[in-house]
C-alpha cells in the first residue's frame, strides 16, 4: 500500500488499463491505418493513372520515390516538432496536411504535378507516425507498452490490406480518383475526434509544468495514487535534440536502431515491390502475386502482436533478434521454393510474421529507448533513416536483377540483411545495459 505521493512514471506504470487508454490506442491505430491505406493506394492506382494519361508505368517511378522522400523528411521534421510543441498539435497538423493534399491528387494531370503532391502528402503521412508512437507509448503502462504500441502500429499493414481490397472494388466502379477522395475524407472525419478525445502526452505536460492538467488526466485513468509533481528526467541539456541522440550513452544505441530500421525497411519494401514481379516471371498468376503481398502484410500484423507480447515478457532485444533470424530463413526460401502459389503464399506470410513483425517491434523499442523530452525526435529520426532503406530496397532489387543476379541469390542477399538486423538488435542489448 502506497503511503505517499509517487512520481508520474511510477503512477502510469502501475495503472490498470482503462477505457480512456484503449480509446487513445484505437484512435492512433485508425490514423496508422489511413497511412497504410494511402501507401497501398498509390501503388495500385499507378497502372490506371498511367493508362489514363497515356504514359508508361515506369515514368511514375519518381512519384513513388517522392512519396517515400516526403515520409522520410516528415518523420524527422514532425518528430522534432512533437518534442518542441507537443505530440498532439504535431499530430493534428500532420493529419490535416496529408488529408488536404490528398484531395489534390485526382486534380493532377502530369507526372511532375503528381510527384509534388505525393512529396507533400508524404510529409504528413511520415510526420504522423512518430507522434502516434509517442502518444501511445506514453499512455501505456510499462508492462504492456510493447504490446499496445504494436497493436497501434498494426494499423499500418491493416490499412495496406484494406487499400488493396478497396482498390479492387472502387477503381473498376468509380475510377482511380475515388481511392484518394476516400483517403482524404477518412482523416478529415477523424480530425475533430482526434482533437476532442486524444489528449496531449501526460509526460510532455509534466515537463511543461502543466500540473493541474496532469492531475485531471490521471483521474481519467482512475489513478488511486497522488502525483508528487515530479517526472524522472535527465539533467537539462542546451544542445539540439538531434545532436543529443548521438551523444553520450545514447550514441551506440541510436546508431544500432538506425542500422536495424534501415536494413529492415529495405527488405520490407524490396519484398512488397518485387514479390509480384518475380512471381509473374515464375509463371504464377497475378491473383496469387497480389495475394502474396496481402499475406506479407497479414503476417506482419500477426508477427508484430506475437513478438510484441514476447517483448513485454522477456525484454526487447532477444525476441526481436530471433524474429529477424527466423525471417531470414523464410525470405531465402522464397527464392528457392516460391515458384508455386501455395509455397509463395506460405513463405510470404512467414516472412511477414518474423522479419516485418520484428521491424515493427523495433519501432516500438525506439519509443522506450529515449526519454520523454527526446522521444518523438528519436522515433522520428529512426523512422526517417529507415525510410532511406525503403527507397534503396526497390532500386537495389532492380539493379541486381539487371546485373544478372539470379532470383535465388537475390532473396539470399535480402535474407542476410535480416540476419544483420538481428545481430544489431543483439548488440543493442549491451548498449541499453550501459545506459541503465
Amino acid at each position: 500500500m502506497t503511503t505517499g505521493p509517487l512520481d508520474l512514471e511510477s503512477i502510469i506504470d502501475s495503472l490498470q488499463l482503462t477505457r480512456f487508454q484503449i480509446v487513445i490506442v484505437a484512435l492512433c491505430m485508425m490514423v496508422a491505418m489511413v497511412d497504410g491505406f494511402d501507401t497501398q493506394a498509390i501503388a495500385l492506382a499507378a497502372p490506371e493513372i498511367a493508362a489514363s494519361w497515356g504514359v508508361t508505368p515506369s515514368s511514375l517511378g519518381l512519384v513513388f520515390g517522392a512519396g517515400l522522400l516526403g515520409s522520410l523528411l516528415g518523420a524527422m521534421l514532425f518528430g522534432s516538432a512533437g518534442d518542441r510543441f507537443g505530440r498532439k498539435p504535431a499530430l493534428l497538423a500532420a493529419v490535416l496536411l496529408f488529408a488536404a493534399i490528398s484531395l489534390l491528387t485526382p486534380l493532377t494531370s502530369t507526372a511532375f504535378a503528381l510527384m509534388l503532391v505525393r512529396l507533400i502528402t508524404g510529409l504528413g503521412l511520415g510526420g504522423a507516425l512518430p507522434c502516434l508512437i509517442s502518444i501511445t507509448s506514453e499512455y501505456a503502462p510499462k508492462r504492456l507498452r510493447a504490446t499496445l504500441v504494436s497493436v497501434m502500429f498494426c494499423g499500418f499493414p491493416l490499412g495496406a490490406v484494406a487499400g488493396g481490397l478497396a482498390a479492387a472494388h472502387m477503381i473498376p466502379a468509380w475510377g482511380w480518383p475515388s481511392l484518394f477522395y476516400a483517403g482524404a475524407a477518412i482523416p478529415l472525419l477523424l480530425l475533430p475526434l482526434l482533437a476532442a478525445v486524444v489528449p496531449e502526452s501526460a509526460r510532455f505536460l509534466a515537463l511543461r509544468g502543466k500540473t493541474a492538467t496532469v492531475h485531471r488526466l490521471l483521474e481519467r485513468m482512475r489513478s488511486p495514487e497522488r502525483w508528487d509533481g515530479k517526472l524522472n528526467r535527465a539533467p537539462a541539456d542546451a544542445r539540439s535534440p538531434v545532436s543529443r541522440l548521438l551523444s553520450g550513452d545514447r550514441r551506440d544505441g541510436t546508431l544500432l536502431l538506425w542500422a536495424t530500421l534501415f536494413l529492415s525497411l529495405l527488405l520490407t519494401y524490396f519484398l512488397i515491390n518485387w514479390i509480384p514481379i518475380l512471381a509473374r516471371q515464375s509463371g504464377i498468376g497475378i491473383r496469387a502475386a497480389v495475394l502474396a503481398v496481402s499475406a506479407l502484410n497479414l503476417g506482419a500484423v500477426a508477427g508484430c502482436l506475437l513478438i510484441g507480447r514476447l517483448v513485454d515478457r522477456f525484454g526487447p532485444t532477444r525476441p526481436i533478434a530471433a524474429g529477424f533470424g527466423c525471417g531470414a530463413l523464410s525470405i531465402t526460401l522464397i527464392g528457392v521454393w516460391g515458384s508455386t502459389d501455395a509455397a509463395l503464399l506460405g513463405l510470404a506470410f512467414l516472412s511477414g510474421v518474423f522479419s516485418i513483425g520484428a521491424q515493427m517491434c523495433t519501432v516500438t523499442l525506439c519509443a522506450s529507448f529515449y526519454e520523454t523530452e527526446l522521444r518523438a525526435t528519436g522515433v522520428g529520426w529512426a523512422l526517417g533513416i529507415g525510410r532511406i532503406g525503403a527507397v534503396v530496397g526497390p532500386v537495389l532489387g532492380g539493379l541486381l536483377l539487371a546485373s544478372g543476379v539470379p532470383v535465388e541469390g537475390l532473396f539470399l542477399m535480402v535474407g542476410l540483411m535480416s540476419v544483420i538486423a538481428g545481430s544489431a538488435m543483439l548488440a543493442l542489448r549491451g548498449a541499453a545495459q550501459r545506459r541503465a
